[in-house]
């Protein structure tokens, strides 16, 4: 009877998991075959599944009619230095809380945690005022930039997972003459590489995908990220949806090109996470 029931809860499973997939794959693949189907197909309240003829011409007008490179390179840059900022000053915020001891660590901490309730919304009229009238940075990559240096939500992640590390090691080599510094790394950093490649990756995507502010605080076509000259598709009374998908297709590439070289690391820190958490 128990063999049964398992079996039933495997098949179970098994169905919803695979109906699952099917409900993620379809959107992707919709974008893959709208990029190579003319605008009225591509357009269709139907979509047609199997395209009769393929066309490259949508590739042709995105990479034709826009800066499309320097947007995809505004993108790049822009992803790459948070990504790189956030996971060293994330990584490192964590381990100060997770292994330091210092007055004020647990009341800091929940301080920096209460800001994720305050919503977005709430400080984005704010942050635009200081960072266009106040310090008069409208149009450049440091507006872009500034706001997401470091996020509360990374630091907390890698606070969570420093935790799970073990002291003994950092008691070693403290015993050893190094440094907080060289602690935190020769020492913590190798061992936390799963995490910071789940932080790496959660970061760079989420950057790469920014859509409201980047197109807040830029207002020439030059400084415009691949995600905000995607609206420029959108014209007043119809949508060119062959160029879109197109560039859909462009501007997903880099995330997939990121998570498949990253997905050892992701997947191993996650399991690390489930077992020591």
């Amino acid at each position: 009877m128990k063999s049964r029931s398992r079996v039933i809860l495997l098949v179970s499973a098994s169905v919803i998991l695979v109906v699952w997939s099917i409900l993620t794959i379809i959107p992707l693949y919709w974008m893959l075959i709208g990029s190579v189907q003319d605008t009225k197909s591509a357009a269709s309240f139907i979509p047609q599944m199997i395209p009769d003829v393929l066309s490259v011409a949508p590739y042709e007008r995105f990479f034709s009619k826009t800066n499309v490179m320097r947007w995809l390179f505004n993108s790049l840059l822009i992803s790459s230095i948070l990504t790189v900022t956030n996971v060293f000053l994330a990584s490192l915020a964590g381990y100060a809380f997770a292994k330091l001891k210092f007055p004020g660590n647990k009341a800091v901490f929940w301080i920096l945690l209460s800001t994720m309730m305050i919503p977005a919304q709430v400080t984005l009229i704010p942050l635009y005022i200081l960072m266009i009238d106040v310090f008069d940075l409208g149009n450049t990559y440091t507006a872009i930039l500034l706001p997401s240096i470091v996020s509360v939500g990374n630091i907390f992640l890698m606070k969570q997972y420093m935790s799970s590390l073990p002291t003994s090691l950092i008691h070693a080599a403290r015993i050893d003459a190094c440094g907080e510094f060289g602690i935190f790394w020769k020492v913590i950093l190798p061992m936390a590489k799963p995490g910071l490649a789940v932080l790496a990756i959660f970061t760079f995507v989420a950057s790469w995908n920014d859509f409201f502010w980047p197109f807040l605080v830029t207002n020439t076509t030059e400084m415009r990220t691949i995600q905000v000259g995607l609206a420029s598709f959108v014209y007043a009374d119809t949508t060119d949806f062959g160029a879109l998908m197109a560039g859909a297709t462009v501007a997903a590439l880099p995330m997939m090109i990121l998570f498949f070289s990253l997905q050892r690391y992701f997947l191993q820190g996650i399991t690390i996470g489930a077992v020591k958490g």
